[in-house]
């Protein structure tokens, strides 16, 4: 049995960390599931885990300053990253274990296998090329998000998305195919996954994506219309930042 520590600051990420782990790598012990870099470090001294999942962005301290509060690494480290995929080449060039979020299952039962076949901590320069290697590299917008329903998890492209829509405790996910998809979490959650200069919060109701907008209409309050057909208001607290961003079109 693999004991493990998972450290990420996103409530979202270490639900569906778990749920991967439990799901497809039976073989995992979690042992405690941790929200800052802090809470991670006290976890890691009380269970003496096998392998830490670690997120690199957390506030406050992130990923690389946790690691370098120990002398000598005694558990193997996986990142868990939204880097995009130039930054995944300092990963591969430092040698050490990543996963890129969302986390494919295939990618999660591969990467234990492999610390199954040989388990081997970190070295300092390993963490301090990687460092060196990620600084160079820009980050870009998330490429794809998993959305947890019912039957499972779907990975979904961002640029598919034309809206979401906000149903009480859950969103409605709109795609480009006419796929609806129900997920579980409010509208909120979503906003924060898919941040970025793509999707735009018109009002509480609905979250767009701006380069899925067919036409834009200044009458009647301010509305969009989606590649869809979907008729979407603008609020009027938001309709001048909205507004500032539609003048680069």
């Amino acid at each position: 049995m693999i004991k493990c520590v998972l450290i990420d600051d996103e409530s979202n990420s270490l639900e569906m960390m778990e749920w991967l782990l439990k799901t497809y790598c039976p073989e995992v012990k979690i042992e405690a599931m941790c929200n800052s870099a802090e809470k991670g470090l006290e976890a890691i001294h009380l269970h003496r885990p096998d392998v830490v999942f670690l997120d690199i962005e957390m506030p406050h301290m992130n990923g690389f300053d946790m690691l370098e509060q120990f002398d000598k690494l005694f558990f193997d480290v996986v990142f868990c990253t939204a880097y995009d995929q130039f930054a995944i080449k300092a990963f591969k060039y430092s040698a050490l274990n990543y996963l890129l979020k969302p986390v494919d299952p295939d990618d999660l039962k591969e990467t234990i296998s492999r610390l199954q076949e040989k388990r081997s901590s970190p070295s300092p320069d390993q963490i301090k090329l990687l460092l060196e290697n990620i600084r160079q590299t820009p980050k870009q917008t998330v490429q794809r998000i998993a959305l947890t329903t019912n039957d499972g998890m779907i990975f979904v492209s961002t640029g598919d998305i034309i809206y979401c829509e906000a149903e009480s405790n859950y969103t409605n996910i709109v795609l480009s195919t006419g796929k609806k998809i129900m997920v579980s979490k409010v509208l909120k959650d979503i906003d924060e996954a898919l941040s970025g200069p793509d999707f735009f919060r018109v009002h509480n109701s609905f979250l767009i994506n701006i380069n899925r907008i067919k036409k834009f209409v200044r009458g009647e309050g301010g509305y969009v219309i989606m590649d869809d057909g979907t008729t979407v208001s603008i609020s009027r607290s938001r309709r001048q930042e909205f507004m500032e961003l539609f003048s680069r079109f």
